[in-house]
């Protein structure tokens, strides 16, 4: 690490802490040729998760899409914009235990396996438009699935 002060390109690290819970790490430094300290973070830095669509193009995973959809199908219903950014960090958290690569199919499930447990009625929403519903008995059949789990 350089030294932002002096020309110096080694810095000594004389202490390390966890930061963010566990996120990162902060380092305090000094520099052994003109005595300056500051601090450094260390992130890990994840690969990109990628979702691969029914049509066969690949794109990156959006947060915002999914916090979008389950806000749609949340609408109007007893559920906080924190609840909903919890669930889309817990969909993140399970898709990358997949693999760096997974399919809109994954990621709607994902979804789907979240919603079940926070809002019935905001399931049966998601699911309709992710399943494309198009006759009741779709939703009966859905429904008869939900109380059976």
């Amino acid at each position: 690490m350089h030294c932002p002060v002096c020309p110096s390109d080694d810095t000594k690290v004389i202490d390390s802490r966890a930061a963010e819970e566990g996120a990162s790490i902060r380092r305090r430094r000094q520099c052994p040729l003109c005595g300056f300290r500051f601090t450094t973070r260390e992130r890990l830095e994840e690969a990109p998760l990628m979702v691969t669509k029914r049509s066969g193009s690949r794109v990156p995973f959006d947060r915002a899409k999914v916090i979008a959809g389950v806000s749609a199908a949340t609408k109007g219903r007893p559920v906080e914009a924190a609840v909903i950014e919890a669930l889309a960090d817990r969909v993140e958290e399970n898709l990358r235990v997949i693999g760096s690569e997974v399919t809109s199919t994954h990621v709607g499930h994902a979804v789907l396996e979240q919603l079940r447990d926070i809002d019935e009625v905001a399931y049966l929403r998601f699911a309709s438009v992710y399943k494309n519903f198009d006759q009741a008995a779709d939703f009966r059949r859905e429904l008869a699935l939900l109380e059976k789990n």
